[in-house]
């Protein structure tokens, strides 16, 4: 059973050896472009069901570009993770050495005619809005670039960790387009109208400590460590009550869409669905 009093150890993590998956990687199709795997938060607690998410990018070829078939296997996944009642969070993540995601597939994007474009582009938004509808904490481990949809996927998440190496922009204004799956609305609120405008209007690229002076980025670590970093912030979510912890980004997210008093009934609203739980007298013992 999960407890919801223990205490978070912060013991580092590493890549070797540190994570123990509960069964092999979930592949949407024979030659994947996006590896789904779950990995177990607690391996050393043979009792504590609960299991981290993993959304792994890789297309090296085209340095994690958002096609046709990585999108498709992204809302598989997406369409799966609420159905695993032991999921604690989920991590975003790239295989790919020194890319995070390169954005739109340019390539592919050629061959459209306007019409295929702009559904494309809807499609694209819409998987982005999903992801950040996730009923689970979302978590960004970026490494490299993250430009264009690639910034716009992390937007999405809850919480962003960057590797020294981490590249972000908008660089739409520049191919004379705007963001298109959420950047425009979800950057500002996350800076400021002012900061984002500045950075969409220059098409201009930050690193990843200016990302997190900016506010971008929550945490900025080695370079190759952002993996585990997200996944030790993942662990200690995975410590606490799950109701809990999807009552409180319930309530932030839709109490952000509505004014201070209507944000107060939302927070209401969220705590009364703890009230009965047992998750909640266990916290209580």
């Amino acid at each position: 059973m999960l407890s919801t009093t223990s205490r978070f150890l912060g013991t580092r993590l590493t890549l070797a050896g540190a994570f123990t998956p509960l069964a092999s990687p979930r592949l949407f199709s024979s030659s994947p472009d996006l590896v789904f795997e779950t990995l177990k938060a607690f391996p050393d607690e043979p009792t504590n069901p609960a299991s981290i998410a993993v959304l792994r990018m890789a297309r090296p070829a085209a340095k994690n570009a958002l096609g046709r078939q990585m999108l498709s296997e992204f809302v598989d996944a997406l369409e799966a993770i609420p159905q695993d009642q032991s999921l604690r969070a989920v991590i975003l993540t790239s295989e790919v050495e020194r890319v995070f995601c390169a954005g739109a597939d340019l390539k592919e994007r050629r061959t459209m005619s306007q019409q295929e474009a702009g559904m494309f582009v809807s499609k694209l938004r819409n998987s982005f809005t999903s992801l950040a509808n996730l009923p689970l904490p979302v978590i960004a481990a970026v490494e490299g670039a993250a430009l264009g949809g690639g910034i716009e996927i992390a937007l999405a998440c809850d919480m962003r960790v960057a590797g020294k190496n981490a590249i972000f922009g908008l660089p739409e204004t520049s191919l004379a387009i705007i963001p298109g799956a959420g950047g425009t609305q979800r950057l500002p609120r996350l800076i400021g109208a002012a900061r984002a405008k500045e950075l969409m209007f220059t098409a201009r690229r930050i690193n990843a400590d200016e990302a997190e002076k900016y506010g971008v980025v929550n945490h900025t670590v080695e370079a190759g460590a952002a993996f585990d970093k997200a996944f030790e912030i993942a662990t200690e979510i995975a410590r606490n009550g799950p109701i809990g912890v999807r009552a409180a980004k319930t309530a932030v997210d839709v109490g952000l869409q509505t004014d201070l008093t209507s944000g107060m009934e939302v927070e209401r609203a969220c705590y009364a669905q703890t009230i009965p739980t047992a998750d909640r007298m266990e916290g209580l013992n």
